[in-house]
């Protein structure tokens, strides 16, 4: 009898040893996913499909990687394309991906939004750094999102004035020479009216420092009155051409279809929340 319970007793505790055992893998191999930063990542889906060559954007190697291997999984991307480059491919195969969620609309534009890389993440890596624009809200009797609102309000505490707004986000159809850079959020039109040169290239300074790409527009650019065009570094949200602005004005562009150099002040480049961790 006692030789049995003996032997039941070593079973029992092989079993829980083997059931330990397999937890502790799984608790290593979670420790050792790749981590995505999810800011890089949609910092180099905006900046590497505006390079004129296959630079890798700073600090978004491996997160991209781990993105790219993750769509390669799932047959949406080939394994030539996964190097790192979040370029106009990558950006494609990422929409499919949304789409097959079945995103459609803004939420399927190609950049990593917090919900989407997180399911493409599942058993592969784990997401930090989560960027979310936030609900819509109404400013000057147009759209933003509530990022968009908290980088306004705090330029305008830098500035000590308030910025009226002239165009909002998620605007799309709407003013015809924006180019479709306001379909989209975190792009707004900041009114001019009554300010001097030197104010206005303020007012775009004060917005570059909170994480904008801002730029003084003047009537002589195109068919508009003076304003100054502003989209948000990083916001998921964006249309195709907000993107691609954001990318231009990491690569020393204007942001027109001119591509002329930079004509703005020159602050280092920050994102809403590079400024926010340097309060």
């Amino acid at each position: 009898m006692k030789t049995k319970m003996k032997a039941r007793g070593a079973i029992t505790a092989l079993a829980s040893f083997a059931v330990l055992g397999s937890l502790t893998l799984s608790a290593t191999q979670a420790s050792a996913a790749p981590v995505v930063n999810m800011e890089a990542t949609v910092l180099a889906a905006q900046i590497d499909p505006q390079r004129a060559d296959n630079t890798l954007t700073p600090g978004a190697k491996d997160s991209v990687l781990a993105v790219e291997r993750a769509l390669q999984a799932r047959n949406l991307l080939d394994a030539q394309w996964v190097d790192g480059y979040f370029g106009t491919t990558t950006v494609k195969a990422y929409a499919a991906y949304q789409r097959s969620l079945g995103y459609t609309g803004l939420a399927a534009n190609g950049l990593p939004g917090a919900s989407s890389l997180t399911s493409l993440g599942q058993g592969r890596f784990t997401v930090s750094h989560v960027i979310k624009p936030g609900a819509k809200v109404q400013r000057d009797g147009y759209v933003v999102n509530t990022r968009t609102q908290a980088m306004l309000t705090e330029a305008e505490r830098l500035l000590g004035r308030h910025l009226k707004l002239d165009q909002g986000s998620y605007n799309p159809g709407g003013d015809p020479t924006s180019a479709g850079t306001h379909d989209g959020g975190g792009v707004v039109d900041i009114n001019v009216d009554g300010m001097s040169a030197d104010t206005r290239t303020s007012v775009a300074r004060a917005l570059r420092q909170v994480g904008f790409a801002a730029w003084v527009r003047s009537p002589s650019q195109g068919q508009w009155p003076w304003h100054i065009h502003a989209v948000a570094i990083n916001d998921t949200d964006q249309a195709t051409q907000a993107q691609n602005q954001v990318g231009d004005y990491y690569l020393g562009f204007n942001g027109l279809a001119n591509h002329r150099p930079d004509d703005g002040p020159k602050v280092p480049i920050k994102t809403w929340e590079d400024y926010q961790r340097a309060q």
